[in-house]
């Protein structure tokens, strides 16, 4: 992508402060108020697990758009485009008024064809019928292209997007990150779009928080279970949001302990606390959004805090439910 994020779109018209986005959240609720009475909602964190993440029989978590862009061989980029776009969307439309399968087979539709990996209308409806058959989707390919239109305008066709994966890949060789910690912060990246982070802050915020908690982090550890390693994570920003921008290795991990406090027995350990401090250097230099990282990693915290309460069953009856008695399971 040759565009330049600081004069994209992306930053001046996507990009919001917690208040304007709760703000027109609130004008939504106000302009809806009686569609939401009456067919109420789980928490927008619960609405966005559910859209991107359904649970297999095997416990096996996968994206909703994932499967779908999975079922069609798209890759990630566009799959997290997708994602955004729905994120956008929704943040100018009240979801009781759509279908979200239709947005999501349409949202992933455009961001194929945006990431130059075009997939034919009739493979993406044909794929979206096979998996959401039994999710009240009556879908052809007018319904869609007419719902891509929907989306293009609301969207105010600011169709570029800015991922942080590409932050990541140019940061691999510059801080000698092993490929366990490539995995982990990919990891986080993927999780970030089930948050309201994609339009809060820059790619590169992301994609530096993510890198941060990968050399916290164990392998495998990210999820409903990782809170407290991150909570180190936090309080080592913390630490050098203090220092008022002159972060020292010792912020992020002396050459005795790691960021959680295990005495390093090993060169392999060794290694990574160097790679941690390399890091605090790297972040010092830059003269990076420091406060935006701590909010990033107590975003990501409290995600993985709320989805031990997430309830897949229940998300599922509530969306169908509206769905079925406004009739946006009928062809028009």
């Amino acid at each position: 992508m040759a565009a330049n994020y600081w004069e994209s779109t992306q930053r001046r018209f996507w990009q919001f402060s917690k208040d304007e986005l709760a703000q027109m959240r609130e004008k939504l609720q106000n302009e809806e108020y009686t569609l939401i009475q009456m067919f109420p909602l789980p928490q927008w964190r619960h609405l966005n697990i559910y859209i991107n993440q359904r649970a297999q029989a095997t416990n096996i978590k996968i994206a909703e758009i994932n499967r779908l862009g999975k079922r069609i061989g798209s890759k990630q980029q566009p799959i997290a485009t997708a994602q955004l776009y729905i994120k956008r969307f929704y943040s100018k439309v009240e979801i009781r008024r759509t279908n979200p399968y239709l947005v999501m087979a349409t949202a992933l539709y455009l961001a194929c064809k945006m990431e130059e990996c075009p997939q034919h209308i009739r493979l993406v409806v044909q794929e979206a019928r096979s998996l959401w058959q039994g999710d009240l989707l009556a879908l052809d390919v007018g319904r869609l292209g007419e719902c891509e239109f929907f989306l293009i305008s609301e969207m105010n066709s600011h169709l570029i997007v800015h991922q942080p994966y590409r932050t990541l890949t140019s940061l691999q060789s510059d801080l000698y990150l092993t490929q366990d910690e490539i995995n982990i912060a990919t990891s986080v990246i993927n999780d970030h779009y089930m948050t309201d982070l994609p339009l809060l802050y820059p790619p590169y915020i992301i994609a530096l928080t993510a890198v941060l908690l990968a050399l916290v982090l164990r392998p495998n550890s990210v999820g409903g279970g990782s809170a407290a390693n991150m909570a180190a994570a936090t309080a080592a920003l913390a630490q050098a949001q203090a220092r008022t921008g002159a972060i020292s290795g010792s912020a992020l991990g002396s050459g005795q302990t790691t960021p959680g406090g295990t005495e390093i027995k090993d060169k392999q350990q060794e290694a990574r606390v160097g790679r941690v401090q390399r890091f605090a250097v790297f972040l010092a230099e830059s003269n990076v959004d420091i406060e935006g990282m701590v909010d990033c990693t107590q975003e990501l915290i409290s995600f993985y805090e709320c989805y031990e309460q997430y309830n897949d069953k229940m998300t599922r009856e509530q969306i169908n439910r509206f769905i079925k008695a406004r009739g946006l399971d009928k062809p028009h």
